[in-house]
């Protein structure tokens, strides 16, 4: 095939780029934890409306730069919503047909985001179950499985070329403390978490990765015990990140610490923060707060100081039917007091108990 359509494609991409701005560092202020300096990188202002819109970005022109992605290719992405809103956008850039294969318990929000860009849903029972599918929709309509679990870690240019830890560290730059002591980030295909940590390695930076996974994930399990073949039954209940197997974007020879979050802390904690900066966000961002918390109060236990960093996920809005959702949050999350007094405990004291 004549590569003047993948050009094309190409510059359509590069231009989209072009037109995007950075994405803001907000900095809480948390008078209780004084000499700590806590930022959040909001990713949820890209035109898709989270992080996963690099990942796309990345996925396509990653698969159109190896040929496989021709003029008249369905795209098919196992994903459990947001990296599937970020791809059916680029699709609908390049004029190509976009089916994402999802669990059925998907943000409704999210279907329609899909939707809205011309994208299809196809939808199974559960998580577990998207892959094998996606790679039968591919071979069946000879179209191609972006598999973003896969393909994360790759398609990133983790030197730099502006990537998501070259702008934190930039951003950073004229910041108190510019270095951060620790980068907190949450797994989905693990493709973040990989691009951070080689970076920082890269440029041999003092920095440490704290990756935080939430309930029924198994990244965590894999990085404790080296055993890529384990599974779970259960799905993780923070859309956008947890896993039922080991991802392959996962490396987890990057990651200098993991921790595990419970999902009622994950949940509380975005309440916590709406209080903070007016507005919802999702609970993957609760998940990355309250890992930084953790550290942030054991810094000051230890009389040190420093800077923190994570990211803001997306947007609460796609959530408005699940986790702001109180009957909801009762019937699948449980109840949150225990972890709202310590949140509480953390604005007045700058201790996490």
């Amino acid at each position: 095939m004549s590569n003047s359509w993948i050009n094309q494609a190409i510059a359509t991409i590069e231009a989209d780029y072009q037109r995007s701005a950075d994405t803001h560092l907000i900095k809480l202020d948390i008078p209780a934890l004084e000499g700590i300096d806590i930022y959040l990188k909001d990713e949820s202002t890209h035109p898709t409306g989270s992080l996963k819109h690099r990942l796309a970005r990345s996925l396509f022109l990653y698969a159109l730069c190896n040929g496989w992605i021709k003029s008249d290719t369905t795209i098919i992405e196992s994903s459990s919503g947001s990296t599937a809103v970020s791809e059916a956008y680029f699709a609908r850039l390049l004029g190509l047909a976009f089916i994402a294969v999802m669990p059925r318990s998907t943000a409704k929000k999210k279907v329609q985001q899909i939707e809205f860009y011309g994208g299809t849903c196809h939808f199974v029972e559960h998580s577990s179950e998207i892959y094998a599918e996606s790679e039968r929709l591919a071979n069946s309509l000879n179209g191609h499985y972006m598999d973003q679990f896969t393909f994360a870690e790759r398609a990133t240019d983790w030197r730099g070329n502006n990537n998501i830890a070259n702008s934190i560290f930039d951003q950073m730059s004229r910041e108190p403390h510019p270095i951060p002591d620790w980068i907190v980030m949450s797994p989905g295909t693990g493709g973040t978490s990989a691009t951070i940590g080689r970076y920082i390695r890269y440029q041999q930076l003092e920095t440490k990765l704290c990756v935080v996974d939430p309930e029924n994930s198994v990244f965590f399990d894999y990085y404790q015990s080296g055993d890529k073949s384990v599974t779970s039954s259960k799905g993780s209940k923070i859309e956008g990140i947890g896993r039922p197997r080991a991802e392959p974007s996962f490396i987890p020879g990057v990651v200098d610490a993991m921790v595990k979050i419970p999902d009622a802390a994950s949940i509380a904690t975005i309440f916590w923060l709406e209080k903070m900066i007016g507005r919802k966000v999702g609970a993957s961002t609760g998940t990355n707060l309250y890992g930084i918390l953790q550290i942030a109060t054991q810094m000051i236990a230890e009389g040190k100081k420093g800077s923190l960093v994570t990211l803001l996920c997306d947007s609460g809005d796609r959530y408005l039917d699940t986790y702001y959702n109180p009957q909801w949050v009762e019937a699948n999350i449980g109840d949150l007091s225990h972890y709202e007094a310590k949140l509480q405990q953390v604005s007045l004291t700058g201790k996490l108990d």
